[in-house]
């Protein structure tokens, strides 16, 4: 079935994948590479542990690719901090979705099903506002 935008009155939206708890223990490339590039889309922070052992826990906001995980690198802003750090994929052990995903459940769809509930009921000057970030 093919989908007209101009004949929706809502287009549909992208679905996110839910990875908030999630934890990945990444024993190939392949699974690596999958789920740092989940981390890169992924709107919480997520700790990272390295193969020493050591941990590090912030939002990816970067992500550099190459056809060798030594030379491929994530950025990451930890968490209270405003420096950035570089993290070689050739470092990373495991990977955990530990910080609250800030967007889940805020798609157009989601705003437009509330503002349609609350104008059913008969409210006036409908205000949606924004949930407060932590």
């Amino acid at each position: 079935m093919s989908l007209n935008p101009d004949e929706l009155e809502l287009a549909p939206g992208f679905e996110h994948e839910n990875l908030q708890g999630q934890a990945f223990a990444l024993a190939t490339e392949d699974e690596l590479r999958d789920a740092l590039e989940k981390a890169f889309d992924y709107r919480g922070d997520v700790t990272i542990t390295r193969k020493s052992g050591a941990t590090i826990e912030g939002y990816v906001f970067d992500r550099r690719i190459a056809p060798t995980l030594a030379a491929s690198e994530i950025r990451i802003i930890p968490r209270g901090e405003r420096k950035k750090e570089t993290i070689s994929f050739a470092d990373i052990a495991a990977l955990a979705f530990t910080g609250r995903d800030t967007a889940a459940g805020k798609s157009w769809e989601a705003w437009v099903k509330k503002y349609n509930e609350k104008k059913a009921a008969g409210e006036t000057n409908i205000e949606l506002k924004p949930e407060a970030l932590d």
